[in-house]
């Protein structure tokens, strides 16, 4: 009988979905145990696939979040989003459906229950249960016994029962080698400008209100490291209209200094790096052309 040290590790990409705002960036922060992923208590936060890497001795589990997905598709943005999903959950091992049992079932979710019901190897993990009396906890429960591999009752905020998600995940995956060496898990200069702009993404989501946060892109165009250690950013927040310029940058410039301060402090405790960060906004009507290609 082989001892449990000379078993074969499993790996394998398991997706994480849900509606928006169901806490899926939330809990894959949680589970790769560093912010990789930005996070907002408003809607659509998520435009791309994130991918976060867990690893431990039973094997590897590349975790992918995925925007929210709508029932309703007023714009081509929303629609894009709806598509990330839908190719997101191609060619996976495992899946993990994030339910927030503080809101009814709705559209959202039949069409997402529709979307993974193919997929054999499903967990439900139904989160947020740090606030006390779901109300709909009963229904999310009743559809994972009736679809799911498994039920667990977590909290992404709280890191509760995380590692017994841990576990029912890795039970599903295949016994193989891990997926990313070493050397592939480390971010590249792509990806790295792409988590920094996001990071900034975040801070603008949280400050401004209504339509703004979600008619701007940020991009990161530069960064370099000084001789002193002080590590330069330098992106360019583009709106589609150009009437919310001023808005964003707030009278003598004091709302988009409050986005810089909040996002340099953000940066400098990930990194452990002193930030120059310069923003600037600009207007480009074509910016979800190059966002979501």
């Amino acid at each position: 009988m082989e001892s449990p040290q000379s078993e074969k590790r499993r790996s394998g990409v398991v997706t994480l979905v849900g509606r928006s705002n169901a806490g899926k960036s939330t809990l894959l922060n949680a589970l790769v145990g560093f912010k990789i992923a930005p996070v907002s208590p408003r809607a659509q936060m998520t435009r791309l696939p994130v991918h976060g890497i867990y690893e431990d001795g039973r094997g590897q589990i590349v975790f992918v979040d995925t925007p929210g997905l709508f029932a309703k598709v007023p714009d081509a943005l929303t629609r894009t989003l709806n598509k990330k999903v839908e190719e997101s959950i191609k060619h996976i091992d495992a899946l993990v459906y994030v339910a927030d049992p503080h809101r009814e079932v709705g559209p959202e979710e039949r069409r997402l229950l529709a979307l993974v019901r193919s997929i054999p190897k499903k967990i439900i993990a139904i989160n947020k249960t740090d606030i006390p009396r779901p109300p709909f906890l009963p229904d999310y429960e009743a559809i994972g016994e009736e679809e799911f591999s498994a039920i667990v009752h977590i909290s992404a905020k709280t890191h509760a029962h995380l590692k017994t998600l841990l576990e029912k995940i890795f039970s599903l995956l295949p016994e193989q080698d891990p997926l990313y060496s070493e050397e592939e898990k480390q971010m590249d200069s792509h990806a790295f400008k792409t988590w920094i702009a996001e990071m900034i993404r975040e801070k603008i989501f949280n400050t401004l209100s209504k339509e703004v946060p979600y008619a701007m892109h940020v991009e990161v165009h530069e960064t370099r490291e000084r001789d002193n250690g002080l590590f330069e950013i330098h992106a360019v927040i583009y709106t589609r209209d150009d009437r919310l310029r001023p808005i964003i940058i707030g009278k003598g410039g004091r709302r988009l200094k409050e986005i810089g301060m909040q996002a340099r402090k953000e940066l400098e405790l990930l990194l452990n790096k002193k930030i120059y960060l310069s923003l600037e906004v600009e207007h480009d009507p074509h910016w979800a052309e190059r966002a979501l290609r």
